[in-house]
C-alpha cells in the first residue's frame, strides 16, 4: 500500500545518487528539486506544486537519483512502490499521457544542450539525441544512468547509425558498475589493449548479417528479414547468432501473420534452447499467436507461464504478460 509521508520545511527528501524504489506525489505543500544543467553546470530548480509526481524517471529507470528533494514548506507526500505506481497508471491512462508529457518535454530540453554542446546548429534527430545523452552519462563517469540509456537507445533503435557505437559503451558502463568505486571506472577508459577495447572488435560477417535483418524489421520488411535471419541459422556458423536469429525468425512469422508457423516454430526453438535468453518473449508470440486465432485458453496458459517463470517481476515480458492475461479475463 502506499505510504504517507510527512516533511517539516527545509527537510531533504532525497539526495542526488539516493537509490530510487519510490515514486512519489506531492499531496500538500511545495517541494524544490535541484539539480545540475548539463550545460552551463549552473543549479536549476524545479517547483513540484500539488497532485504532481516526482522522482519517476529513476524510480523506473532503476537509476539513482539525478537531483536533491527538498520541501520548501511543510509538505504531505505520498510514496509508491514501482509496482504500485504501475499499477496506478494502468489504471489511470491521464497519469500516463501526463508523465509522457513530462518526459517529452524533459528530453527534448536535454536534446537541446547536448546540441549547444556539441556545437551544432541544427537539432538532433530523436535517435542522435537519445544517444549523445547516453554519451554525456558515460564520459562524466554516471555509469548507471549511461547504461540505462544506452540499453533504451539500442530497444528503439537495434539498427540506427549508432547501434554499434551504443553496444560498445553499454559494455564500457556495464564493467565499470561491475567493478565499482572511483579508480576503476576511470580505468575502464583505458588505451588500445584494455579489456573494454579488445571486447570491440569489428563485427563478424554473421554479425553484420544478423543486424542488416534487425534492419530490415524496422523498415517492416518481414519477408525478407526471415530470409535473412533463417540464412544465419542454416548456416549456422556462429553459435550465438544462430540461436539469435532463431528467435527472430519466429518474430518474423508472427509479424507477418503466420500465426500457426510463429507456435509450431518457437515449438521447436524452445526444444532446441530450453534456456534461451529469448524464451519469455517467444511464450508472449505463443500466446499472442493463439489469441489471434481464438484460442484463449490456450493464450492464458502460456501467459501464466510466463509470470510463473523466475526474474524480475517488472521486466516488460511480465508486464505485457500481466496485461494480456487481464484482458482476457475481462
Amino acid at each position: 500500500m502506499p505510504k504517507p509521508l510527512q516533511y517539516r520545511s527545509g527537510s531533504l527528501i532525497y539526495f542526488q545518487g539516493d537509490p530510487a524504489n519510490q515514486v512519489f506525489i506531492l499531496q500538500k505543500g511545495q517541494v524544490n528539486l535541484v539539480y545540475q544543467d548539463i550545460e552551463t553546470g549552473q543549479d536549476v530548480h524545479d517547483l513540484v506544486q500539488p497532485g504532481e509526481f516526482f522522482g519517476v524517471k529513476s524510480a523506473l529507470g532503476r537509476y539513482p537519483r539525478e537531483e536533491n528533494a527538498v520541501a520548501l514548506m511543510d509538505a504531505s507526500i505520498m510514496a509508491f512502490t514501482v509496482p504500485e505506481f504501475e499499477a496506478l497508471a494502468m489504471a489511470n491512462t491521464r497519469i500516463v499521457m501526463k508523465m509522457l508529457k513530462v518526459f517529452s518535454n524533459q528530453m527534448r530540453r536535454i536534446h537541446h544542450q547536448v546540441s549547444n554542446l556539441m556545437e551544432k546548429d541544427e537539432l538532433l534527430s530523436p535517435e542522435a539525441g537519445l544517444f549523445n545523452v547516453g554519451q554525456y552519462y558515460l564520459k562524466n563517469k554516471r555509469f548507471a544512468q549511461a547504461k540505462y540509456v544506452l540499453s533504451r537507445y539500442l530497444t528503439y533503435y537495434p539498427s540506427g547509425r549508432n547501434a554499434v557505437q551504443a553496444a560498445k559503451d553499454l559494455e564500457v558502463a556495464e564493467i565499470a558498475i561491475a567493478r565499482g568505486g572511483g579508480g576503476d571506472k576511470a580505468s575502464v577508459f583505458a588505451a588500445p589493449g584494455s579489456a573494454a577495447s579488445s571486447s570491440s572488435e569489428s563485427l563478424t560477417d554473421t554479425a553484420k548479417l544478423y543486424y542488416d535483418a534487425v534492419s530490415l524489421i524496422s523498415q517492416q520488411k518481414y519477408q525478407q528479414a526471415y530470409l535473412g535471419f533463417k540464412k544465419i541459422v542454416d548456416a549456422n556458423e556462429d553459435a550465438e547468432y544462430s540461436a539469435k536469429s532463431s528467435f527472430e525468425i519466429g518474430r518474423c512469422l508472427f509479424l507477418l501473420n503466420k500465426f500457426e508457423d510463429c507456435i509450431k516454430y518457437y515449438t521447436m526453438m524452445i526444444t532446441r534452447y530450453p534456456k534461451h535468453p529469448d524464451l519469455g518473449d517467444a511464450l508472449f508470440f505463443m500466446g499472442q499467436s493463439y489469441e489471434k486465432n481464438n484460442r484463449k485458453d490456450q493464450a492464458a496458459t502460456f501467459y501464466k507461464k510466463i509470470l510463473s517463470m523466475p526474474g524480475d517481476e517488472d521486466d516488460g515480458t511480465h508486464i505485457k504478460a500481466r496485461r494480456a492475461l487481464k484482458a482476457l479475463e475481462e
